[in-house]
This record gives structure tokens, sequence and C-alpha cells, in this order.
């Protein structure tokens, strides 16, 4: 474990069980470094299991400042020589309408702090195509590349070594929002999806896609975070209101928090 991050018993302990069933596990950081910290070897960790395993790490990255951090871990020699980039399939939960170089783009800040500093063949980065006219032909092409890429577990979904998150202040993860239509998608790999509140358009992965994975890291950190940390832990843990809540992996979820967006869960959970 990083230093400054501590399995959070006395957390857990005013955390509803349910929402920490097995298969889950929470651990809360001093701050953004300490995170992105355990986060990093965490994903240095699963790549060598997945590569030794299966001879390749399948892993979908997220946008946000948080997953940022993270990336520019990786970057360093610290994590990025312990890391056989070769062996390395990088996938995007989900992209704005925009094209690969406008500042907005998810790809472009993963490939500006993490993919331009490593030696990652550029046929294994898997971009989501966001500057199509019609994001529906993305979203189509994009569930394409996946059915070609990943071994399926079930004979219908594609699986995920890992698929990174952060999540909103309003519960939602990848582009998955609160209250629209995606959330209730059950066969398709990838859909386009209108957020009304942002009065734009996104592609994202789907849930039952999210959910096959193997393992599922969601980063918080932040105080804007908070709410949203309390609503789905404590408040409103057992139930299923948030697009977060909906993470109910076949494999393991784990939640990576700093104390300033834990700081409502309890006192005493950092070692």
């Amino acid at each position: 474990m990083c230093s400054g991050c501590a399995h959070a018993q006395s957390a857990i302990n005013m955390v509803d069980r349910t929402s920490l069933e097995a298969g889950k596990s929470l651990q809360i950081c001093a701050d953004l470094e300490a995170l992105s910290l355990a986060a990093a070897k965490r994903f240095t960790d699963l790549a060598a299991q997945a590569i030794g395993k299966r001879g390749a790490f399948h892993v979908a990255l997220a946008g946000g400042a948080t997953p940022r951090r993270l990336y520019q871990h990786l970057a360093t020699p610290m994590f990025a020589e312990r890391i056989a980039w070769q062996h390395v399939h990088i996938y995007f939960g989900d992209e704005r309408a925009v094209p690969p170089d406008d500042p907005d783009s998810n790809y472009l800040m993963a490939y500006e702090a993490l993919l331009r500093h490593v030696p990652i063949p550029e046929a294994r980065i898997h971009r989501i195509n966001g500057a199509e006219k019609d994001l529906s032909h993305s979203a189509t092409d994009y569930e394409r590349v996946l059915r070609q890429q990943l071994t399926a577990s079930d004979g219908l979904f594609p699986q995920f070594d890992l698929v990174l998150l952060g999540i909103g202040p309003d519960g939602h993860v990848a582009s998955l929002f609160p209250d629209t239509p995606i959330l209730k998608e059950t066969s398709r790999l990838v859909a386009a999806v209108y957020v009304a509140k942002l009065f734009t358009w996104r592609i994202s992965l789907t849930l039952p896609l999210i959910n096959n994975a193997r393992h599922i890291m969601v980063l918080a950190a932040g105080e804007n975070k908070t709410d949203i940390i309390r609503q789905v832990f404590i408040d409103d843990a057992s139930s299923d209101h948030y697009p977060v809540q909906l993470l109910h992996p076949a494999g393991e979820l784990e939640w990576y928090l700093d104390a300033a967006a834990a700081r409502t869960l309890a006192d005493g959970a950092l070692a």
C-alpha cells in the first residue's frame, strides 16, 4: 500500500455494508498525490498480472483531473519502466463530441499526460472518434473494435482487465449521467447519448460492458466530491439512485478517495 493511504476500516464501520459487499474495497488517501500514487501502483500490478496470465493488458481510461494525475505518475520511470507497454491496449470509457486535438478531448488529455511519454505502439491505442457528425456511427465502430480486440467472457460481453472511472458531483461515471437513456442499455457495448444538462452529445461505454470488467477502479478527490461520496456510501447507500451505484461488477470494484472527498465518512480513517 502506498504511504498516505489506508484501508478505511473506521470509515467502513459507518458505511452501510450493502455498499461494500464482497469484491469491493475502499482506500482513503491523504490527498490527490497519495491517491494517484496508490492507484498507479495498483495499475502497474494489474498490468503485470494480466500480461503474465493472458499476454496482454486491456484497460479503459477515464477523463478528468483526478485520472490525469494518475497518468502523469504512470509516465514517470518509477512506474513506466515496470510496465511492458508493448503488451498494453488502451481504450477510453467515454469521449466528448470533439476532434482528438480539441482541449476537451479525453484522448488528448491521456495522450499529453501519459501516452506520448511511454513506448506503447500506436496500433494499441484505440480511441473513440468524437469528431464524426453522427456519433451513433462512432459508437457502432467502437463496439466493433472492442469485439475484435477483447475476449468475450460470457459469449456476449467482452472483458476489460481494468476500467478506470472518475465520478462527477452528480454521481455520473464515464458519460453515464443521471436520467439518461443509456443507463437502461442492456445489449450494446457503446452508445451515443445526449446529456441535456450539458447541451451536448457524448459517447460512452455502457453499464453491462463496464460491469463485466475484471477490475474497476473509481477515483474521487476534492471537496466537490464530498456530498456525492456521502450519498453513495451512507445516506443513499442501499439505492441505485446515482449512476455510480449501478456498478455491480463481475470482478472487483476498488474505490480510491482522498481525505477531502471522504471527509464525511468518518474521522480517523487515515493511518
